[in-house]
């Protein structure tokens, strides 16, 4: 197969992209002793892509997506999200492994919390709770206590709150790492759907090589030590509007590409390859 180059990690598009990376480093603790989380890391994502990061534990991935979020600020280089300086909730939202809904408050409790916080007119708010609820497959549940519902259900409110300001970027850190299989493939369909539907920009990190597969439109590898990205992977699914995630697996490509990018994950562990080129396909 033809060789993925980077650093630049650029999809063909001319215009402003959604996410602007140039050198990015992030290091902790002392000068005379740094930690390096993150080491020249250049990339651009383009509006409406689904790009998904992959790589082990400790490779920076979080960092990383917290840098794009604006709660870490690079140590080197210059990041750009949405044409400006990464700043929290600015036209962004995010979703963490767990849910970290409000506990007293109902569904729709939770979601009238983040309207508020996005300058929603109360009277405009229920009409808007519905709508999000809708979007995610709950439609109903604006009165359920969130301890009355399932890991996947709190997961799918997380989204409708991350949703809740119309986001033009959604960042993902894992999100169903903690789900059971049949919810995780449920919700991964519904994630790829949603972002089909509402054109929203997504920076999904995973550990998951299948994953990866299932939703990215373009998947980063990243290493560790330092943290960096190692190599990308185009992804050529075909996808339907209402394509399954079990038709997706059984194609030959899925396999072929799950191939693909196990081997760039394997090279990336070890360090060894040439950075930027995915190894050749078996």
């Amino acid at each position: 197969m033809p060789t993925a180059e980077l650093p630049s990690a650029t999809p063909p598009s001319t215009a402003v992209p959604a996410v602007d990376l140039r050198g990015v480093a992030v290091r902790y603790g002392p000068a005379k002793a740094p930690v390096t989380a993150l080491e020249g890391v250049t990339l651009t994502v383009a509006e409406g892509e689904f790009v998904v990061l992959v790589g082990p534990s400790g490779c920076g991935k979080t960092t990383l997506l917290r840098v794009v979020a604006g709660f870490e600020h690079p140590t080197d280089g210059t990041a750009e999200v949405l044409g400006a300086v990464p700043s929290p909730g600015r036209g962004t939202g995010l979703v963490f492994q767990q849910p970290r809904l409000f506990p007293w408050r109902t569904v729709g409790g939770n979601l009238a919390f983040a309207l508020a916080r996005q300058g929603l007119a109360r009277t405009e708010r229920p009409a808007r709770i519905m709508e999000l609820l809708t979007l995610v497959g709950l439609p109903g549940f604006e009165r359920r206590r969130t301890w009355e519902l399932s890991g996947g259900q709190q997961q799918r409110v997380a989204i409708a709150r991350a949703l809740a300001g119309t986001p033009r970027l959604l960042l993902l850190d894992e999100p169903f790492a903690a789900l059971d299989a049949i919810t995780r493939e449920r919700l991964q369909e519904e994630l790829r759907t949603l972002a089909d539907v509402t054109g929203t920009t997504v920076v999904f990190v995973t550990h998951s090589a299948e994953e990866a597969v299932l939703l990215g439109s373009r998947v980063l590898v990243m290493a560790a030590e330092p943290g960096r990205v190692a190599a990308e992977l185009p992804i050529g699914l075909e996808r339907g509007p209402h394509t399954e995630v079990a038709a997706l697996r059984a194609t030959p490509e899925f396999a072929r590409l799950r191939g693909e990018l196990n081997l760039a994950l394997t090279s990336a562990a070890a360090g060894t390859g040439e950075e930027g080129q995915l190894p050749p396909a078996s």
